[in-house]
Formats: C-alpha cells, sequence, structure tokens
C-alpha cells in the first residue's frame, strides 16, 4: 500500500542521513590524528636535537626554533578547524534551503490556511490556501482586521472557546467557527493555532491554521438533527441584546437581538448552519425570533428590536403568528433579512411580508454591502433601515473609497427614506467619520456590548 511505503522511506532516508554523518566524523577524527601525528614528529626534530646540543636541521637556531614550532603546532590546528566550519556551515545551509524549499511547498499546495496575525488582530501573513476559503487574494488580507472575514460577535464566541480550550501551551486546535467569504456567504471552518511570544515571553500575536469544515462531515447527520431537535424540543435559547444608538443624540434607540445557546460550546452561527444542514433551520430561527420577544418584555419600551431572519424563514407563515402572539406590538419589531439564502422572486417574499408590515412591523437590510444579495435586497424590499456591513465601517476613517461609499450610501438611503446605521463600530475615528457623513444610527463594541442583563438594559431607556 502506498500509505505504509511512505514512512518506510522516511526512515531509510533518516537512517542514510545518520551513516553519512557518523562517516563524515569518523573520517574528520582520522583527519585529526594524522595530523597530530605529524605535528608530534616535526615537534621532536625540532626538540631532540636541541635537547641533546645538537645544530637544528636548516640551520635555525634555538632562539627561532621555539615559534617555528609554535606555528607548526597552531596553524595546522587553525586550518583545520576553519575547514570544519566552512563544511557545519554548508551543511546548514544546505538544510536550510531544504526546509525553505519544503516550506513553500507546503504553502502552494496544501489545502490548509496557513495565518498570523499581530497583537491587534491584523493579519501579517497569508497563505494562498486562503483565496480558497474566503475568497480574498492574500495580499487583500494583509494589514486587515480578523473582523473582516469573522464577525465581532462570533470572533468573541471563538475566544471564549479558545480559553476554555487552552492547555500548558496555550494551544488550542478544533474551534469551530464561521468565516464570512467575500461573497457574503457564510463558511463553516476549523481552526487551530497558538499565540507568538516574545524572547521575554510577552504575547505579540498568533499564528496558526485553518481548513473548511462541512457540517455534514463533522459529525453524523443523525446526531447533528437529534442535537438540533433537542434544541427545538426543550428550548434553551438565550437571547442578548445589543444597543443601537442615534448619532445625533447618542441616545439608544433600539436593539439587535442575538441568540445564545446555554450550555453550548459552539458559536450560535455554528448551531444555524448546522441546523440548516439537516433542514431545520427556520424552525430554530422562528423559535430564535419568539424566544427574542418573550425577553425583550424586559426592554424600556421605547425601544425597537430587531431580529434577524432569513429570506425563507420570512416566507414561513409561522413568522406571522410569532409576531402576533407577542406582547411586543409590531411597531417595535425590525426584522433583519439577511443573506443566508438568494432570492430568485421576491414577489412572494414581499407579499409576505406586506401584512406584517401595514401593522407596523419594520424591514432592515443586513450586512449591506457585504454580498451579491444585500443591494437586490434593498432595490426590491424597500426597507425602513439599511445597516452597512462592518466591511464598510472598518478603517472608514482613513480610506477614501469606504468613505465615498458610505457618503453614497447616505445619499441613497435618503433618496428611499430609509434609516442607515452603521455596524461594528470600534473606535472613536470610525464614530467621528460615520457621524459626520450623516448615518443616521450606529451599533458596535464601542457603543455597547451585548449584554444578557436586564440591568443593563434598564440604563438604556
Amino acid at each position: 500500500m502506498p500509505f505504509m511505503r511512505v514512512p518506510r522511506l522516511k526512515r531509510a532516508s533518516s537512517r542514510e542521513g545518520r551513516q553519512a554523518n557518523r562517516l563524515a566524523s569518523v573520517s574528520t577524527g582520522w583527519l585529526l590524528l594524522v595530523v597530530v601525528f605529524i605535528e608530534a614528529a616535526v615537534a621532536l626534530s625540532i626538540r631532540l636535537p636541541l635537547a641533546f646540543g645538537f645544530p637544528l636541521w636548516g640551520g635555525i637556531d634555538e632562539m627561532t626554533g621555539f615559534p617555528a614550532l609554535l606555528a607548526l603546532l597552531i596553524v595546522p590546528l587553525m586550518v583545520l578547524a576553519a575547514w570544519r566550519l566552512m563544511r557545519q556551515q554548508q551543511r546548514e545551509r544546505s538544510q536550510a534551503f531544504r526546509t525553505s524549499r519544503l516550506m513553500d511547498t507546503v504553502l502552494h499546495t496544501s489545502l490548509d490556511w496557513l495565518w498570523a496575525t499581530g497583537p491587534d488582530g491584523r493579519f501579517t501573513f497569508c497563505s494562498p490556501a486562503c483565496k480558497d476559503i474566503t475568497g480574498y487574494e492574500p495580499s487583500e488580507l494583509l494589514g486587515r482586521h480578523i473582523t473582516r472575514i469573522i464577525d465581532p460577535g462570533d470572533l468573541a464566541d471563538a475566544r471564549v472557546d479558545w480559553k476554555a480550550r487552552e492547555s500548558g501551551d496555550s494551544s488550542w486546535s478544533r474551534v469551530v467557527t464561521v468565516c464570512r467569504h467575500r461573497d457574503g456567504s457564510r463558511v463553516l471552518i476549523d481552526v487551530a493555532g497558538r499565540p507568538i511570544r516574545d524572547r521575554e515571553g510577552r504575547d505579540c500575536g498568533f499564528e496558526g491554521t485553518c481548513r473548511v469544515l462541512n457540517p455534514e462531515t463533522a459529525r453524523s447527520r443523525a446526531e447533528v438533527t437529534v442535537r438540533i431537535q433537542a434544541l427545538l424540543n426543550d428550548g434553551s435559547l438565550i437571547t442578548a441584546f445589543q444597543p443601537i444608538r442615534c448619532l445625533e443624540t447618542g441616545n439608544v434607540v433600539g436593539v439587535e437581538s442575538l441568540t445564545r445557546f446555554s450550555g453550548q460550546e459552539l458559536s450560535p452561527e455554528v448551531r444555524f448552519m448546522e441546523a440548516a444542514s439537516v433542514g431545520l433551520d427556520i424552525e430554530l430561527e422562528i423559535l430564535a425570533l419568539r424566544t427574542a420577544l418573550t425577553t425583550a418584555a424586559g426592554l424600556p419600551p421605547e425601544l425597537y428590536i430587531a431580529a434577524n431572519l432569513s429570506p425563507r424563514a420570512c416566507l414561513d407563515p409561522r413568522l406571522a403568528a410569532a409576531i402576533v402572539e407577542s406582547t411586543i406590538p409590531p411597531r417595535r419589531v425590525v426584522l433583519e433579512v439577511t443573506e443566508r439564502h438568494e432570492v430568485a422572486n421576491y414577489e412572494p417574499l414581499a407579499e409576505a411580508l406586506a401584512p406584517l408590515r401595514r401593522a407596523g412591523l419594520r424591514i432592515a437590510v443586513d450586512d449591506a454591502g457585504a454580498g451579491f444579495a444585500s443591494m437586490r435586497h434593498i432595490l426590491q424590499l424597500k426597507p425602513d433601515l439599511i445597516k452597512l456591513d462592518r466591511e464598510i465601517i472598518a478603517g472608514i476613517d482613513t480610506d477614501p473609497g469606504q468613505r465615498a461609499l458610505g457618503a453614497a450610501m447616505v445619499g441613497f438611503s435618503s433618496e428611499i427614506g430609509a434609516a442607515l446605521v452603521a455596524e461594528g463600530i470600534e473606535t472613536e475615528a470610525e464614530l467621528a467619520a460615520v457621524t459626520k457623513l450623516g448615518m443616521t444610527a450606529a451599533q458596535g463594541y464601542l457603543l455597547g456590548r451585548p449584554s444578557l442583563r436586564p440591568e443593563d438594559w434598564a440604563g438604556w431607556g
């Protein structure tokens, strides 16, 4: 079997290398012994005549005999040492070349994405495989923050998982999270890595590998079905709320509901992708919406509640029942239509949402600018709110192109009568930039983190 021959070839190669090293050591030892014998013979030919009072050969007297003897003793040893040093350097250069060539082969042929980030979370290295996983060329990710491809919420969940899995060397493996592809789709990935430390032991970044993980191959379909069905039966979902602030006043005007699963180690997005792999995604989305609306009873009454829902879930008749049966009036509910599914025909979607919109429910298009579907959603659904994706907001204070796009979206949203919400605000500079552009509202870790605590919600009133 080929699989079994590879280790034997490697062991044979290793044995040949050790034998060659032993032969080199033996030959060097014999050469050193010959040099010592020659020096001893020369030393005796100089020293013995002097000891018995005979004149030295070649007319060398005693005053010049000792320097000559010293030179004969030292020079050959120095030549031999230099020769051995040159041989060692040649071997090291050869080994370094072979290692470099092997690493180059791994980088360009491996299906795993090799990456490294600095302490600020920005990529410092990306192997070519990142193109297949993320849709970005390596050069396009260098210098970019990791949140370009992993949503801050998923990243926070993954970091918690990393911390729980840390071993003695603080490395981690088998951390499953979701990567956002350049086209807006979600890709399930398996991440392994470790922190990079300098000579003083200080953390200076991370490095590791990443590969695509298919939910159906990661775990058996039956196992996934049982787990998702258990979630649907026991309703072990929790809702966290993240504040959305008006940029003109700074007041909290609404919240986004974020689903959490109690006692689960994987991120919520992974759970939703698993549910989709076994055809239970709509059931899980509707349950998440019901849970969010029930939990929202603890929020200040003037805040609206935004909840993510896929286009397919919006077509489900259980959506209307979930909103009508809730204690939250429709005027306080905003449905954020996501890009999880491409919409071939918008007419049924618009018809399904029309009665709810007449009752006061508002529609938002989520992650605008992140993928192929968001602009079609905007043109076809005519939303009340447009939420600009973090990819457009990150670094908008320094990138003229992003500012120009942000300004264009401000004008566009004004023309269609939609409020423009900037997502993922993390720095004061980003906040100042979107405020200056005239965007309506914003959310992000700078303005408030997701919270499960009713006492935090009360402070948003």
